[in-house]
C-alpha cells in the first residue's frame, strides 16, 4: 500500500535523520497522582501548551503543516494573543487562521520539517520566552490568495473597458461578466504556495489551471496586469502552463450524468471572498447560486480552496444545499499523458489517488497533474471526452479531496522539481500516505493540566464521567436516535453497536449518579429505534451482522424496567438472528454474512453479555452453554500461548488475505479487540448465577489469566496500552485511549466483583490516571473530550491487517468506541475507591 521516497528525499531523509530531537522523556505515571507533563517541566504561565509529534512514515515530511484549534489547545473561540511554537529556543512561523472560512479565526497553523520515524518536542506560548534564537519579525509570505477587479471603467456589452485592477476581498460577479470580458484579472481568484499557484475561472467555464511558477516568491499580484496574453508566454516567473479548454482542468468539480461530467456553468450567480491571505495559509471561498446540473435539479454549492506553505496540494472542501448523489472531480485528458491509479485495495478511509503525467504544459513540457480522494469517497473512476474523472460519494452533501500539479521546470527546492513519471507517482503515494498517517499528535495543555491536579477519588472519577457525558449528550447523543444525522460517520444514524455502548454507558452512569437528562437520553435514543410493533429501524436480520447485536443489551434493560411489549418483540428478532446466524464447524459465530468462517474478538462482546442476560430474564432455566462455548473457542483458537495474548481474527477456513494459511489467526495483537473480549468476560458474570458454579469459575479463570498478561503490557510511564499491544517501539505505534478504557473498565469491575484479588487495585489506579493523563482534554467552556481513538478497525475489504493497516486507520475525539468505555471505566473506579477510602 505504501511506496518507499525516491532518491532526492532519501538525501534529505537521512540529513534530517540527524537532528536530535528536543524535550525530555515523560515522567512515569503515579498511581494516583496529577499529571506533570511530557516534556520540559512547565516554565512560565504564558506556556499554553506542550507537543509532541511522531513522523511513522520511512521518509521526511518536508514543510509539514500542523493545525491546532484553540478550541482543543483549552483557549476561548475569541482567544486574542498570538501564540508562538517553540522547538527548543527556536521559534516556528506561526500563522493564526480562519480554517472553517466563517470570518473568525479558530486556530494557527505552523509549519516544520521531520525526518522519517523521528518524534519532535515543542512548546506553545502566549509570548516570546527568553532566551530565543530566533529573529523575530515577519514571515516570509509562502502563499497568497487573491481576487482582482477592474474599477473605474465601465461595460460595453460584455466587456469591461478603461479601469485598472484593485485587488478586492469579496466579489460578486456582475450579470455583465463572462468569459473574457477583461474585468477581473486572470478571469479568477488565484492561490498559490511557494511551489505552484492556481486559478479558478469564475464564469460559465469554472476550470481550475495551473500557474507554473519558476520562482519561490510570491507571483499572483503581477500575472494578468497587462492583460491575457502576458502570462501565456515564458517569463521570469513563470506561465499559464495547462490547456483547459472544454475540461475541468486540474481538479475541478461538477456533476456526472452517467456518460459525461457537467461543469458548474447553468448558475444563478457566482461570488467570491479570500478567506485567508496569510504567509503559511491561504484559502479563498466560492458561493455558486441556484446551479442547476441537470433539468430539473437545482442547488447551491458552497466551496472552500485552500493551500499551505511548501506545498502542492489545494485542499477542496466543497457543499451541495441539495442532495446531489453524482459530485465529480477531475483532470483534463490530453493527449501524450500517462494515467496513474493509485491502490484501491485498501481501507475506506485511506486516501488513494489518480494522476497524469506527459508533455502536456502549454510550452511542451512535462507536467504531472493529480487527484488524492478517500477510498470511501470513490464510487467511480471513469473517464469522458475531455477529463479523466472520479464519482464521488457525497456524505452529509459534502465532498472532500485535494488536487495538485508539478512542473518539470518548477523553481528548486527541496521539494524537487519532479521530472519524469515515476517520481510524480512516488509524490503522490507519499502525499498520500501523509493524508492517510498524519503526524501522531500528543498534547498537554494548561488547561487540562490545571483540572488534573485533583487527587483521585471516588468522586473525582465519577465527575470525570459526567462531564464526558454531559459534553456527549451535547455534541452526538441526539443525533444518533433513528432519523438523525450522525456527525462522526457522516451519513444516517442507525441501529449499531456505537450507539448502544454509548447509550449503555450513560445508563450505568445514571445508576449510580440519577439525572433525569441522562434517564430521558437513554429512552429516547434506543426507544427511537422500535416501532409500536417491535420491529426495529434500519435493522436488517439478513445481514446477520453480531455487531448489530449489541444494542440489543439496551433493550433489554429497558424492557426490564417498563415491560413494554414492543421491547420484547424487538429483543426477541435479536435473539432469532442468534439461533439462525451462521457458525463455523465449531459452534462459533460467524462476525458477520459477509465474513464468513471468521471470529473477531469484537464479536463476542458484541453478542454473548446480550445472549446471557436474554436467557436470565425470559428463562426459568436458562442455558448458558452457547456463550461459554463462543469463550472457550475464542481462548482455544485466537490466544497465543506464548505471550496470552489474543489475536485480532481467525478464519477457519484460512483463505483471507489476513490470515495465516497454517493458523488462520490475524498477525497482530490490537488492543481493542482484546478490550472487547475482556469487558465482555466481567459483564456475561452478571448475568450467569451462582449455582451455574462451573461455568463461572470458567470464566473467572480466563478473567485471572488474562490479568498479568495485561498487566505486562501495560506502558511503565503512563499506565495506559499502545494499539497494537506488544510493539511500544515500532514506528507509528501510539497510546490508544479506547482500548485503555476498555481494559481499566475490566479490571476495577473485576476487583469490585471479586474475581481479581486486592493486589491488582494499585493497577487498576494506575491505568485510570492514565486515562486521565494521557487522553483527557480540558476545553474553555469546561467541557471535555477524549483524544486518541482509533476510529475503526477490521479485517477484509481492503484491510490486509497488516502493522501498517493498523496504522492507518484515522485517530480521533470522542468515538463512542472509547466515550463509553472511559464513562464505564469511571463508573467502576468510582466504587473500587469508594470501598478503600
Amino acid at each position: 500500500m505504501f511506496v518507499k521516497q525516491f532518491g532526492q528525499l532519501s538525501l534529505i531523509s537521512l540529513a534530517l535523520a540527524a537532528l536530535a530531537s528536543c524535550g525530555e522523556s515523560p515522567e512515569a505515571a503515579k498511581t494516583d497522582s496529577p499529571k506533570n507533563g511530557a516534556g520540559a517541566p512547565a516554565s512560565a504561565s504564558s506556556e499554553v501548551a506542550r507537543l509532541e509529534l511522531h513522523n511513522s512514515s520511512s521518509f521526511a515530511r518536508l514543510d509539514e503543516a500542523v493545525y491546532l484549534s484553540y478550541h482543543e489547545l483549552g483557549l476561548p473561540a475569541d482567544f486574542e494573543p498570538a501564540l508562538a511554537v517553540w522547538k527548543q529556543s527556536t521559534a516556528l512561523p506561526v500563522q493564526a487562521i480562519d480554517k472553517d472560512a466563517d470570518g473568525d479565526k479558530d486556530g494557527i497553523l505552523f509549519a516544520l520539517d521531520i525526518a522519517a520515524e523521528e518524534t519532535l518536542q515543542l512548546r506553545i506560548t502566549e509570548s516570546d520566552p527568553e532566551p530565543a534564537e530566533a529573529a523575530h519579525g515577519e514571515n516570509p509570505k509562502r502563499t497568497q490568495a487573491e481576487i482582482s477587479r477592474k474599477t473605474g471603467g465601465r461595460w460595453v456589452e460584455r466587456k469591461y473597458e478603461g479601469g485598472h485592477f484593485q485587488n478586492v476581498s469579496a466579489l460578486d460577479v456582475p450579470a455583465e461578466h463572462t468569459d473574457h470580458s477583461y474585468f477581473i484579472r486572470y478571469e479568477g481568484p488565484g492561490i498559490e504556495s511557494d511551489l505552484v499557484g492556481y486559478r479558478v475561472y469564475l464564469d460559465w467555464r469554472n476550470g481550475f489551471d495551473v500557474f507554473g511558477k519558476r520562482t519561490r516568491e510570491p507571483v499572483l499580484q503581477d500575472v494578468g496586469q497587462d492583460g491575457f496574453d502576458s502570462y501565456h508566454e515564458m517569463s521570469d516567473w513563470g506561465m499559464d502552463i495547462l490547456k483547459v479548454g472544454s475540461a475541468l482542468g486540474v481538479g475541478g468539480y461538477g456533476y456526472w450524468d452517467g456518460e459525461k461530467t457537467i461543469r458548474v456553468s447553468d448558475v444563478q450567480n457566482w461570488s467570491a471572498t479570500i478567506a485567508e491571505n496569510g504567509e503559511l495559509y491561504s484559502s479563498f471561498a466560492l458561493r455558486y447560486s441556484g446551479w442547476r446540473p441537470s433539468e430539473g435539479q437545482q442547488t447551491d454549492l458552497n466551496a472552500t480552496l485552500a493551500m499551505r506553505a511548501g506545498s502542492r496540494l489545494v485542499e477542496v472542501e466543497a457543499q451541495t444545499s441539495a442532495e446531489l448523489e453524482n459530485m465529480a472531480a477531475g483532470l483534463v485528458k490530453l493527449p501524450g499523458t500517462k494515467l496513474l491509479v493509485g491502490d484501491l485495495d485498501i481501507t475506506g478511509k485511506a486516501w488513494t489517488y489518480i494522476g497524469t503525467y506527459g508533455p502536456q504544459s502549454l510550452d511542451g513540457s512535462k507536467l504531472g497533474l493529480g487527484l488524492l480522494v478517500q477510498k470511501q469517497d470513490i464510487k467511480q473512476i471513469t473517464e469522458d471526452e475531455h477529463n479523466q474523472v472520479v464519482v464521488l460519494n457525497p456524505r452529509g452533501q459534502q465532498v472532500h479531496y485535494y488536487f495538485t500539479a508539478a512542473w518539470e521546470l518548477e523553481a528548486s527546492s527541496a521539494h524537487g522539481p519532479i521530472t519524469d513519471a515515476e517520481q510524480f507517482e512516488v509524490y503522490l503515494a507519499q502525499e498520500a500516505e501523509k493524508l492517510t498517517m498524519p503526524l501522531r499528535k500528543k498534547l498537554s495543555t494548561r488547561a487540562t493540566e490545571a483540572e488534573l491536579s485533583q487527587h483521585l477519588t471516588a468522586e473525582v472519577a465519577l465527575e470525570w464521567s459526567r462531564r464526558l457525558a454531559d459534553a456527549e449528550l451535547q455534541r452526538h447523543v441526539p443525533h444518533f436516535a433513528y432519523g438523525g444525522f450522525d456527525p462522526l460517520r457522516k451519513r444516517p444514524s442507525n441501529f449499531e453497536y456505537t450507539t448502544g455502548l454509548l447509550v449503555q454507558a450513560i445508563d450505568d452512569l445514571n445508576s449510580v449518579s440519577p439525572d433525569s437528562r441522562y434517564a430521558r437520553a437513554v429512552e429516547q435514543v434506543m426507544g427511537s429505534f422500535v416501532t409500536e410493533d417491535g420491529d426495529i429501524n434500519s435493522y436488517d436480520m439478513a445481514k446477520y451482522n453480531i455487531d448489530s447485536i449489541n444494542s440489543g443489551k439496551m433493550l433489554l434493560r429497558l424492557h426490564e424496567r417498563n415491560q413494554q411489549e414492543n421491547f420484547k418483540v424487538a429483543v426477541d428478532t435479536l435473539r432469532t438472528q442468534l439461533e439462525q446466524h451462521p457458525r463455523t464447524s465449531e459452534g462459533a459465530f460467524w462476525h458477520k454474512q459477509r465474513y464468513p468462517f471468521q471470529v473477531w474478538l469484537d464479536g463476542v462482546y458484541m453478542g454473548m453479555p446480550f445472549l446471557a442476560h436474554y436467557e436470565n430474564l425470559f428463562h426459568e432455566q436458562p442455558d448458558f452453554d452457547e456463550v461459554l462455548a463462543e469463550f472457550k473457542l475464542v481462548r482455544e483458537r485466537l490466544r497465543d500461548p506464548h505471550s496470552g495474548l489474543y489475536y485480532h481474527a481467525w478464519d477457519e477456513k484460512r483463505q483471507q488475505v489476513w490470515a495465516d494459511k497454517e493458523s488462520g489467526l490475524s498477525e497482530f495483537h490490537w488492543s481493542r479487540g482484546m478490550g472487547w473480549m475482556a469487558m465482555a468476560l466481567v459483564d456475561v458474570l452478571d448475568f450467569i448465577p451462582a449455582e451455574n458454579a462451573e461455568q463461572r469459575a470458567y470464566l473467572v479463570d480466563m478473567i485471572a489469566e488474562l490479568a498479568p498478561v495485561l498487566e505486562r503490557y501495560q506502558d511503565a510511564d503512563t499506565g495506559t496500552w499502545y494499539q497494537i499491544t506488544d510493539k511500544p517501539s515500532a514506528p507509528g505505534n501510539y497510546l490508544e485511549a479506547s482500548g485503555s478504557s476498555m481494559f481499566t473498565y475490566f479490571f476495577a469491575k473485576a476487583i469490585n466483583k471479586g474475581y481479581l484479588p486486592e493486589s491488582y487495585v494499585p493497577l487498576a489506579k494506575k491505568s485510570y490516571r492514565g486515562l486521565l493523563n494521557e487522553f483527557l482534554q480540558v476545553h474553555a467552556d469546561g467541557s471535555v473530550s477524549l483524544t486518541n481513538i482509533c476510529e475503526v478497525a477490521g479485517l477484509g475489504y481492503g484491510r490486509d491487517g497488516s502493522y501498517r493497516y493498523y496504522m492507518s486507520e484515522p485517530v480521533i475525539a470522542n468515538d463512542p468506541k472509547g466515550v463509553g468505555p472511559f464513562i464505564m471505566a469511571g463508573v467502576q473506579m468510582s466504587e473500587l475507591l469508594n470501598k478503600r477510602i
